[in-house]
């Protein structure tokens, strides 16, 4: 479990305060700034861009369901779609680089 690791991390480089005497393993002061969650959320935001599946990233993270996933980090997948177009363009016989304008109708990102 990440606070077993992270917490004593950051005590240890002095962005959180140590651990209070008689304070249980779990009990640290709260670091939303510099927290494991900014990792986290840093991490997936670069494999989305990259490229990766939403459903892979959701197993990765442990999210219960890729909806979750796309519900936190759907805003770091700008070229969402654009796959889509190019096999039906292709399959229609237009050319298969040919893509849509972002800011087109029929755009996910125009939405």
């Amino acid at each position: 479990m990440p606070i077993y690791t992270w917490k004593p991390a950051l005590a240890a480089a002095s962005i959180i305060p140590p651990r209070a005497e008689g304070a249980k393993p779990w009990q640290w002061a709260a670091a939303p700034k510099d927290g494991f969650h900014v990792l986290r959320h840093t991490y997936a935001s670069i494999i989305l861009e990259a490229g990766e599946s939403v459903v892979t990233l959701a197993r990765w993270l442990g999210h219960s369901s890729p909806a979750i996933t796309l519900g936190y980090y759907a805003h770091f997948m700008p070229e969402a779609g654009s796959k889509g177009r190019t096999a039906i363009d292709g399959s229609l016989g237009e050319r298969g680089d040919r893509h849509a304008a972002r800011d087109s109708p029929d755009s996910p990102q125009a939405r």
